[in-house]
Formats: structure tokens, C-alpha cells, sequence
């Protein structure tokens, strides 16, 4: 009964409506995309394939819908609602979470606790996207405890809940902080959240130690939980991000120029640790499987979504707008999604896309559309929740379909 009513919240809310949910992949046949599907991929893309679809997805634009704000926004089944600031809503918590974050990353050696906490003091240690997604989704999933206990007893279990759930937060942020170290390494970066990167400052040798430093650390601080299925869900996560990098290093020539190809690299090395982390949020929290599942679609396409835009904003940004460099990707022989559809427009790109661009041209709007895409999935499974009529787990429901806008009109 959940699923239905949850399914047909999606339908309301316009998940079905707009030609782009039905995927025409070279069968003849066209099949729904529903949010029911396994809450890992039948392979690691598949419901994003679907979205893709083929070239006429691509170049889909809503009739209904004239703006990308508008497509996302309009995704709330109510009329009208309080707008909320997803980040001030868990600011008090962000606050303690940075600092158990520096805690946690002390180290004995004092040349790699500098290295490992340099991306966590103060000043440098960015939005924490990720940590508020989570904490946001803990308290969306929130449910009461039906068992005849006392108040008291009540709130030591909510309290011991929400305790293990802003260690999965802490956990995600620390794997996500030794990702950027190490892909700096990677790609020879000098400049990261406006200051330089730790590879420049510090050397390679000592921002890849820092990196693992933190995801041992992650790793104790998972075992700590002592929950095998979420342990498997977020090691899943450490060998997707190794996968994706290293399918960005060994792409053919077909491959680098494949929209497919780029879409599964992003999961890997975007979403899904996002998408697996609200999963584990749910998990933790003694969701159903349902649930469980939508939480990872909201975070998968969300992943897909931020990702997308940060390719758009490496293509169209400067270096001072985005505390890194401008066309990194391009330089460093990275495809994304913007050279993509600029190549499927003007098939002569392909011959020059490995001598980079000297200016960056107006591709981006399609990008956007299909970010927008993902963002419109993303607030769908929020959508799809099951009912609660409690206040505060409404906000945070409306904080997250508030991400999903705030994330595709970004400029930074």
C-alpha cells in the first residue's frame, strides 16, 4: 500500500509527465521508469540509462515546464510552502560535526595530522553538502517508536539513533575529503576551495598518505557502528570511487566520447557515495526496503545532478568563481558532459577535443536540462515518502526538494 500511494505522489507531482521518463534503448520497446526499481543498479547506471535514453532524450525540453528553477520547484505536492535554508536547519549540528571531524584526524605524526586535518579547519572546510544531505535525511525518515516504553527510554533511543546517524555523516565527509586528495593528486591540481591544494602545498607523496590516513579512519569509524550492511554499503562506495577514477584514466576513444560511459564514471565517483550514504541512513533508522530505496534514488540522482553542474561550471566558470581551476577537465583530456553534447552537435569536436579549448562556448544548456532531470528524480522520491504529518520531518522533506533547486542554479 505504501509503494502505491507513494507511486502515485510521483505521478501528482509530474514524475510521469514529459516524454523523457519513458527510454526508448534500442529494443523498440519503451519501459517506465519507476522509482521501485533495486536500490542497486542491474548494472551501475541503469535507471540513469534510462533517463538518458537515447539522443532524442537528450535534447528533451519540457512544454510544461519554461525554467530549470520552476521544473524542480514544482516537483512539491503542496501548494504553497514555508521556503526553507537546508543548511541553517542542521547548522547547530554542522557546528559539533566539524569539530569531532578535527578530532577524529589527529595523528601522531605531526606532518600527517597537518596534511590529514588541512581540508577541516576552519575557514577551508567548505558547505558540507554532503553531511547535510544526510542529516536532513535522517530526520526526513524519521518515524515514532510505537513500543510501550517510557518517555525517557523514548528519547535515549532517538538520541542514540541520531548518534549513529551523524557518524554516517562524519564517515561520508571524511571518505569524500580523501577522494579530493587523492584526485588532486590525479590530475596535478594546484588549487582547491580557494586555497592550494595539499598535493601543491604539501607534496604527492604526503597528500596520498593524508588520504588514506582518512579513510582508515573512516573505516574505524564504520566498524564502530557494527552494522555489516551498511559497512558493505559504504566499502561498495571506497571501490566505486577507485572504479570511477580509474575509468576516467583508461578510456578509449569511443569511450571518452560516450554520454553512456560518462554517466556510469559519474556514478561511481559522485553519487555513489552519496546515494549509498542516505541508504545507510534509512538503514540505520529501521526503514522498509521501499523506503530505503527512494532514499538512495533521491541521493543517486541528486549525485548525478550536482555533478553535472560542477562539469557545466568547469566548462563556463572562472578560477576565482569556483576556488579551483577553470577547464581542468579539459586540460587534463576529461570529457564531460557539456563537450559531450557539443561534440554530438558539431561532430568535427571530436577531432581537436584532445588539444582542449582556448574559450569555452555555449554548451551548457543541455547539460543543464538533464541535470535538471536528475534534480526533478531526486524530489520525486522525497515525494514518494511515506506520509508523516509531523512538522519538523516536513521541513526537512521541503530542505531536500530545496537542495535539488539550489544544487542546479548554483554558480559555484
Amino acid at each position: 500500500m505504501m509503494r502505491a500511494r507513494g507511486l502515485a505522489r510521483l505521478a501528482r507531482s509530474g514524475y510521469a509527465r514529459g516524454q523523457w521518463v519513458y527510454s526508448s534503448l534500442g529494443s523498440g520497446e519503451s519501459a517506465p521508469l519507476l522509482l521501485e526499481h533495486s536500490s542497486h543498479f542491474r548494472n551501475p547506471l541503469q535507471s540513469s540509462r534510462e533517463v538518458l535514453g537515447c539522443r532524442v532524450i537528450y535534447s528533451w525540453v519540457s512544454n510544461a515546464i519554461s525554467t530549470v528553477g520552476q521544473q524542480v520547484q514544482l516537483q512539491s505536492s503542496s501548494a504553497v510552502e514555508e521556503q526553507v535554508d537546508p543548511f541553517s536547519l542542521v547548522a547547530d549540528e554542522l557546528s559539533i560535526l566539524a569539530d569531532r571531524l578535527r578530532s577524529m584526524v589527529v595523528a601522531e605524526v605531526p606532518k600527517l595530522a597537518s596534511a590529514a586535518e588541512y581540508f577541516f579547519k576552519l575557514g577551508v572546510e567548505g558547505k558540507r553538502f554532503r553531511p547535510t544531505v544526510l542529516l536532513l535525511m535522517a530526520t526526513a525518515l524519521d518515524l515514532p517508536i510505537q513500543r510501550q516504553i517510557s518517555e525517557a527510554a523514548v528519547n535515549t533511543l532517538s538520541s542514540e539513533l541520531r548518534t549513529r546517524q551523524q557518524c554516517i555523516a562524519e564517515i561520508t565527509e571524511m571518505i569524500h575529503v580523501a577522494s579530493l586528495l587523492h584526485d588532486d593528486v590525479l590530475d596535478d591540481a594546484d588549487t582547491r576551495r580557494g586555497i592550494g591544494s595539499l598535493n601543491y602545498v604539501m607534496g604527492n607523496k604526503l597528500a596520498v598518505l593524508a588520504g588514506d590516513f582518512l579513510l582508515s579512519r573512516a573505516c574505524v569509524a564504520l566498524a564502530s557502528l557494527k552494522n555489516t550492511e551498511v559497512v558493505s554499503l559504504l566499502a561498495k562506495v571506497v571501490e566505486h570511487l577507485v572504479t570511477g577514477e580509474t575509468m576516467q584514466m583508461t578510456t578509449t576513444s569511443d569511450q571518452r566520447c560516450s554520454m553512456e560511459y560518462y554517466m556510469e564514471k559519474t556514478y561511481y565517483k559522485t553519487a555513489s557515495l552519496i546515494s549509498n550514504s542516505c541508504k545507510a541512513i534509512a538503514l540505520l533508522a529501521g526503514q522498509t526496503a521501499d523506503v530505503s530505496n527512494l532514499a538512495f534514488e533521491y541521493g543517486k540522482n541528486l549525485g548525478l545532478a550536482f555533478q553535472l553542474i560542477d562539469d557545466v561550471l568547469d566548462f563556463t566558470g572562472t578560477s576565482t568563481s569556483l576556488g579551483k581551476g577553470s577547464l581542468s577537465d579539459i586540460r587534463h583530456g576529461i570529457v564531460t558532459a557539456p563537450i559531450l553534447f557539443a561534440i554530438e552537435e558539431f561532430p568535427e569536436l571530436r577531432l581537436i577535443v584532445n588539444q582542449g579549448f582556448e574559450k569555452s562556448s555555449n554548451v551548457d544548456r543541455r547539460t543543464r536540462e538533464l541535470a535538471a532531470k536528475h534534480a526533478s528524480l531526486a524530489s520525486a522520491a522525497i515525494d514518494a515518502l511515506p506520509e508523516n504529518e509531523d512538522e519538523v520531518v516536513q521541513r526537512s522533506r521541503r530542505a531536500l526538494v530545496e537542495l535539488t533547486h539550489l544544487v542546479i542554479t548554483r554558480t559555484k
